[in-house]
């Protein structure tokens, strides 16, 4: 082969180079920051009303200062940090009225939520359902916290995406996410656990049988037994 081939076969062959410098895109590491701060936040890691800085959890994430003050934002608008003068942003502090107030508005809109799932929920959805439970059960029995919550918030996520209502589960995702951090904090017995599990498990078979009057019931019951349970921890 000629020099002049080669040298047209070495241009024409990909190089992995390029692959090895690729960066993640901006988004992503947005939507990344975003997922760790609030995972944080959730599970108390970062306290309520604890200051945080950019520039430490930037450090602490390994992330730069873009992605972390964007996440931040978001963050600001999903009512979970606050913008305080002089004092920088703080993790939202835990108010007994805040929360029962967003129970009230969880009571409204997911009661309606698992009215909807039942009428609507294919076999897709119900096939989703069933797996959480099963996952959840197993989170129980190994006693792993972070699991039972993050299957917690799959089961309501699964459940308005059976609504087939884009804004209505938008809407109940953003509330749902808010409770989480409450959920955390109230909920650290097996015994606790359990009761919450047999009440999925009753929504479960409400939306399976596509029984919404039924389906109804089972989800004021869970909200309630939640509100009782966070206006005795705070």
């Amino acid at each position: 082969m000629k020099p002049a081939d080669k040298n047209a076969e070495a241009r024409a062959r990909p190089s992995s180079a390029p692959l090895l410098r690729r960066r993640v895109p901006r988004q992503s590491l947005r939507d990344a920051a975003y997922e760790a701060i609030k995972h944080r936040i959730i599970t108390c890691k970062f306290k309520p009303g604890e200051c945080i800085n950019e520039a430490g959890v930037s450090a602490l994430l390994g992330y730069g200062r873009t992605p972390v003050h964007q996440a931040l934002d978001r963050l600001m608008l999903e009512e979970m940090v606050e913008v305080i003068p002089r004092k920088g942003v703080i993790v939202k502090p835990v108010i007994l009225q805040d929360v029962l107030q967003l129970i009230d508005v969880r009571m409204i809109n997911e009661t309606q939520c698992a009215r909807l799932a039942a009428v609507r929920a294919e076999d897709v959805h119900i096939d989703g359902l069933a797996e959480v439970i099963k996952g959840a059960r197993q989170a129980i029995s190994d006693r792993n916290v972070h699991s039972m919550m993050t299957l917690d918030r799959e089961f309501h996520l699964l459940m308005a995406r059976a609504t087939k209502n884009a804004e209505l589960a938008e809407v109940l995702r953003k509330l749902h996410e808010r409770s989480l951090r409450f959920w955390f904090i109230s909920f650290t017995t097996p015994d606790h656990h359990s009761s919450f599990q047999e009440q999925h498990e009753a929504l479960f078979e409400a939306i399976r049988s596509h029984e919404p009057d039924q389906a109804e019931r089972a989800m004021r019951a869970h909200i309630e037994t939640f509100r009782r349970s966070v206006a005795r921890q705070l």
